[in-house]
């Protein structure tokens, strides 16, 4: 069994299913290529944190407009099905903040990739949000 950091944060099985049931909408939208949707689900200023082909880290901020703009693009328009086969493992810093390591394979058109990003979420009002996105190998999209 993953032994997960000890943040001082131990998650009821309630919050735990809640952040299990917010990726479930968010990958819904994703293969629906709802992208306003995936924006609904988002705070922004979003920021996003990779690496580039030269091997340096970057970061940027995305506002809304700049976030549908790009995953519409990367996404694609098509119409062929997107599905995807996660495994999430959300390490909680308190209630209200998760960092969510997920490792998945995404198949679109037939072709299928694999992916490890990771995701910070905070909640507001209630609702989790994710504000900031992990990925390696996208820096040079964000410059």
């Amino acid at each position: 069994m993953l032994q997960l950091p000890d943040t001082g944060y131990a998650p009821t099985a309630d919050e735990i299913a809640a952040i299990h049931a917010w990726f479930a909408e968010y990958d819904a939208a994703a293969a629906r290529r709802d992208i306003e949707r995936m924006a609904d689900l988002a705070v922004f200023p979003l920021n996003l944190v990779s690496d580039d082909s030269a091997g340096d880290g970057v970061s940027a901020q995305w506002d809304r407009e700049r976030f549908v703009e790009t995953m519409t693009h990367v996404m694609g328009e098509g119409t062929e099905d997107i599905t995807f086969d996660s495994v999430r493992t959300p390490v909680f810093l308190g209630p209200a903040m998760a960092v969510v390591f997920t490792d998945s394979t995404m198949t679109a058109g037939g072709a299928t990739q694999r992916l490890r990003y990771a995701d910070v979420l905070v909640k507001r009002n209630g609702r989790w949000a994710f504000q900031s996105m992990l990925q390696g190998g996208w820096g040079d999209n964000l410059r």
